[in-house]
């Protein structure tokens, strides 16, 4: 087991190089600019399509709002709170800022991702919407490119079991423990309890929970932020120096931190981002393809809107209190790092942090059973639906009560592994996401011009 870990070890540090920071970061700058930098100017626009109950219109299984919720609901998870809290202890308060940059430019990928998933969607036999990455492939790219999709979701299912599966019930497991005392086997067994009640309504049922858990946990956790940092309000625009200039220059040893360089920032920045919002991995289109739309970019800009929830917002309110505070100077790491900031200016903040970290690691395991669940069932049929989801219960309360770094890495290793075929399509479709766009703009505009048209004959 020692030699197997090490060569994983080995390709972690390949797949999670250099080339693929540049990939990632690549493919979203050349959407953006290409794009002209549309994700970002039509932001406020993607919030107006969220709540407008005449855009939940047209073919699919699920509100717009919800799909989103369902994404949401696995890319909010442990990443939001001890992910961030990792980067900074690893490469400076710098880190934070390229989690920023990584977002900024990962909402034109996120973007681009739920468009082709809409457009190059499928029904399966049941009449259910189904479509990803696996599916954009095989019809945006043709049937030469079928192998490249096939290994996408051979990626994806196998990942889903350790990223979105194991890790967080031990995450959950161990949260509620050192918070709570409550054992792990009960949690297990809670968890069994919970997942397995809502995986059988399928998605219809998982969006439903996801579209009511996400939005409470996610304005309780970031409103306990905001109070952190009011009543710290006067060190803010420090720590925006302090974030800034670390991400430009190295950071010296002082208190528990051991120092970190320019690339560290960097590095850990962009890595615990793409972890933490998922923009380029590919999961994420799998749920935008199941809602109803009246076209693929409504969904897209409405799609784009995780990436900015996720790491703007969320992330950020764990990064700067975990600077404003000083934590990062401690020595402590992960979910304690981020529970102990809070609790220094907060009474009881560790239990809000305790909270919110088992919710959103319970939301991950659902969202990431419905990812799952669409690869083997491209990779197989209908008929694996049933055991994949009867796996994925048993897997549980092994990962709740074991040991998990191997499978930690195993998991970071194939999440990367997703995100090679995923980025080359939307490299090699670009120009349907450009083309389709372009489209619905002059159609807007069109529409608009027949309106004024019709006012003034008024």
């Amino acid at each position: 087991m020692e030699l197997i870990t090490q060569w994983l070890g080995a390709i972690n540090g390949i797949v999670w190089g250099v080339p693929m920071l540049i990939g990632l970061l690549g493919i979203g700058i050349f959407m953006q600019i290409r794009l002209s930098f549309l994700p970002i100017r039509k932001l406020g626009m993607g919030f107006r399509l969220l709540f407008q109950k005449n855009q939940q219109q047209g073919e699919g299984q699920i509100s717009p709002f919800n799909a989103l919720m369902t994404a949401l609901s696995a890319t909010i998870g442990t990443g939001n709170i001890a992910g961030v809290a990792t980067a900074i202890v690893m490469g400076g308060p710098g880190a934070l800022f390229w989690m920023w940059m990584t977002a900024l430019v990962g909402m034109a990928t996120k973007y681009s991702e739920a468009v082709l998933a809409v457009r190059f969607r499928e029904t399966d036999k049941n009449g259910n919407y189904i479509g990803g990455p696996m599916y954009y492939i095989k019809n945006g790219l043709g049937k030469k490119w079928v192998w490249l999709g096939t290994l996408f979701a051979f990626f994806g299912s196998i990942a889903g079991f350790g990223i979105g599966n194991t890790v967080q019930a031990n995450s959950v497991a161990d949260v509620l423990q050192s918070n709570f005392g409550i054992e792990k086997t009960i949690t297990a067994g809670i968890l069994v309890i919970l997942v397995g009640a809502v995986l059988i309504g399928g998605i219809k049922r998982i969006s439903d929970v996801a579209g009511k858990l996400v939005p409470v946990m996610t304005v309780g956790y970031f409103g306990a932020g905001v109070i952190v940092l009011a009543l710290n309000i006067t060190m803010i625009p420090e720590a925006f120096v302090l974030i800034i200039k670390s991400a430009f220059t190295p950071v010296a040893a002082q208190g528990g931190f051991a120092g970190a360089a320019v690339w560290a920032a960097i590095r850990f920045g962009i890595a615990r981002g793409v972890f933490s919002n998922e923009a380029g991995m590919g999961s994420a289109p799998i749920a935008h393809a199941t809602a109803k739309t009246q076209n693929p970019i409504r969904q897209g800009l409405i799609a784009m809107l995780g990436t900015f929830i996720d790491t703007i917002i969320v992330c950020s309110v764990t990064g700067l209190t975990i600077v404003i505070t000083g934590g990062w100077l401690t020595g402590q790491t992960g979910a304690t790092l981020t529970a102990a900031s809070f609790s220094s200016v907060l009474p009881g903040g560790n239990y809000v942090v305790a909270i919110a970290l088992a919710i959103f690691a319970f939301t991950t395991i659902l969202g990431w059973s419905f990812y799952g669940e669409k690869c083997i069932q491209y990779l197989l049929g209908s008929k694996a639906i049933v055991p994949f989801r009867i796996a994925w219960i048993i897997a549980l309360p092994i990962g709740a009560t074991q040991s998990l770094s191997f499978v930690w890495l195993l998991a970071d290793t194939l999440n990367a592994m997703m995100a090679i075929p995923n980025l080359i399509a939307i490299a090699l479709l670009s120009p349907v996401v450009y083309r389709l766009t372009k489209d619905h703009i002059r159609d807007v505009n069109a529409e608009r011009m027949d309106i004024k048209t019709l006012i003034k004959t008024d």
